[in-house]
């Protein structure tokens, strides 16, 4: 009898569907230039794409560019331009949704704090996964979520006259697919330290 149960809750199981297994998840926290937590971005596969939801504070009041770039590094001191250029997964592409040859797989509409300098928001976006695939953000050196200091226009090259990047956050993966595996040199081994 055990066995018989045992066996229809694992044929149950193994048919559900790919949308019963858990969905990919991540999230970034962002900071200024001076080092100041400015809120939290959470990154959700959906059906149809990823859902993005903003919860930030202490902006200035208005519209801001967003964009997500190539390297998962937020280093204040250079302005946070470590972390490359608008993330681009499809050669040939341009910045900017009314650009021709737009948009890059990094870009995100404008955003707009409110007065008292808060913003919250939601959005989804089709441009690329939490996945390993080939439409995946996650690489080796990772992915990086900037606000820019004014609007983007949607069209300039390459950020759309957005101006200074005054917010950074990494997007870490919390839920989903292992990172793909890195086949180049092995990290060196750290050194041991001598014995008198």
């Amino acid at each position: 009898m055990i066995r018989a149960v045992l066996g229809v809750t694992f044929a149950l199981l193994l048919n559900q569907p790919a949308d019963a297994q858990p969905r990919a998840r991540a999230h970034a926290r962002l900071a200024g230039l001076d080092g100041k937590p400015v809120g939290t971005a959470s990154f959700r596969a959906v059906n149809g794409g990823v859902l993005i939801e903003l919860d930030l504070h202490g902006l200035s009041p208005g519209p801001h560019g967003m964009h997500l770039h190539t390297s998962g590094q937020c280093d204040a001191k250079s302005g946070f331009m470590k972390a490359g250029p608008i993330l681009s997964l499809r050669p040939g592409r341009r910045h900017g949704y009314l650009a021709q040859k737009g948009p890059l797989t990094g870009d995100l509409p404008n955003q707009v704090a409110h007065a008292d300098g808060r913003l919250k928001a939601s959005m989804v976006t089709s441009a690329f996964t939490l996945g390993n695939g080939k439409r995946s953000i996650f690489d080796r050196d990772g992915v990086s979520l900037i606000l820019k200091k004014r609007a983007d226009d949607y069209r300039t090259q390459p950020i759309g006259n957005s101006g200074d990047r005054i917010a950074c956050g990494v997007v870490v993966r919390t839920q989903g697919p292992a990172p793909r595996p890195f086949f180049g040199k092995p990290a060196p081994k750290p050194a041991q330290n001598a014995r008198p």
